[in-house]
């Protein structure tokens, strides 16, 4: 039973109002029958805390199928794979009680076609806070891991974080960005976290959800999308058996990348590859609009066109793709309206 506003008022008098601070004795009797009534209460609403706390409960995390569903298919644009596989593999995971290892997702592609915004729309149909959840945990590689030298000290820390979130929450989501950019080796420090293993020193990692997210392999991508598009073929015909196989061996044998031989690929503890396509003009004015109409303004195809036209494509005579895909978007609205 949700507690009623009388209750909450009364729980929120009592912790916050100073009664731990020195009193008078003639306060004394009313801090005690403070007490007394929220014992009641607390008695009587066991999950009353849960209302104003994020937890590792389903009360603030619950996988909203129906939601993401949705999300990807009015708010992603331009990426049917991608759309197609998180969809499959995150709700396949989450229904699952009893999973045999963390979900493991790679997602692939150039700069501003979606990966990021991805992520943002899993969070947000996982955790009740969505990005701004105590269970979700970015990791930068320029940020948290800038130093080569300091690998060995990295390693370690990674460790530590990676099982302190699991052991305060299973279901704790962490999202690796630049992967491309990772001293290579690191990463394979987290392997067993990522194994078929029911427990590590008594904390089950099963529940967890790991997103790599890369810029790594994003030229085999864009070179079948420029071959499917120099055929004359509708890039919808492109499936995910004509990237998966060199997307994978593009990043694994890349020396500059945080992939570079690692065990995650070589043992096949990646789940999934997922390659997101180059963003088309059509692509970028359905972006334009659909960020028109987040900030509640009236979405407009002659500023979408404005703002699609302003932006560079390639290869230099077709202009056929956005290099920085829908990423400054957002700026050039700004100009525009």
């Amino acid at each position: 039973m949700k507690p009623s506003t009388r209750h909450i008022l009364l729980l929120w008098m009592l912790v916050c109002s100073g009664t731990t601070q020195a009193i008078e004795p003639i306060s004394t009797t009313i801090a005690v029958g403070m007490a007394a009534a929220l014992t009641g209460i607390l008695a009587r609403y066991q999950n009353l805390f849960y209302y104003f706390h994020e937890c590792c409960r389903p009360e603030w995390i619950s996988f909203n199928k129906t939601g993401l569903r949705n999300d990807l298919d009015t708010k992603l644009f331009g990426q049917h794979i991608a759309s197609r596989i998180i969809l499959k593999a995150v709700s396949g995971f989450m229904s699952n009680e009893n999973p045999k290892k963390p979900l493991v997702l790679s997602l692939h592609g150039w700069t501003g076609t979606g990966k990021n915004f991805v992520s943002k729309l899993i969070a947000e149909n996982i955790y009740k806070e969505g990005m701004d959840s105590s269970f979700i945990h970015v990791f930068t590689s320029t940020l948290h891991f800038p130093h080569q030298s300091q690998s060995a000290t990295y390693k370690s820390q990674l460790q530590q974080w990676i099982k302190g979130n699991v052991t305060n929450c299973e279901r704790s989501m962490f999202i690796f960005d630049e992967m491309d950019k990772m001293h290579p080796g690191l990463i394979d420090s987290i392997k067993p976290y990522l194994d078929y293993y029911d427990k590590l020193d008594g904390v089950s990692y099963r529940k967890s959800i790991f997103i790599f997210l890369s810029n790594a392999g994003g030229e085999s991508i864009i070179q079948t999308a420029l071959d499917f598009w120099k055929q004359g073929r509708d890039r919808e015909e492109i499936e995910l058996k004509d990237l998966e196989t060199s997307l994978s061996l593009s990043v694994f044998n890349n020396n500059q990348s945080g992939f570079y031989r690692t065990n995650l690929i070589d043992k096949n503890l990646v789940d999934f590859f997922v390659p997101f396509l180059p963003l088309e003009y059509r692509h970028v004015v359905q972006c334009a609009m659909a960020e028109m109409k987040a900030r509640d303004i009236k979405p407009d195809q002659d500023v979408a066109d404005m703002v699609a036209r302003d932006l560079v494509y390639f290869p230099k005579s077709e202009r056929v793709f956005s290099v920085k895909g829908c990423k400054t978007i957002e700026s050039k609205l700004d100009y525009y309206t």
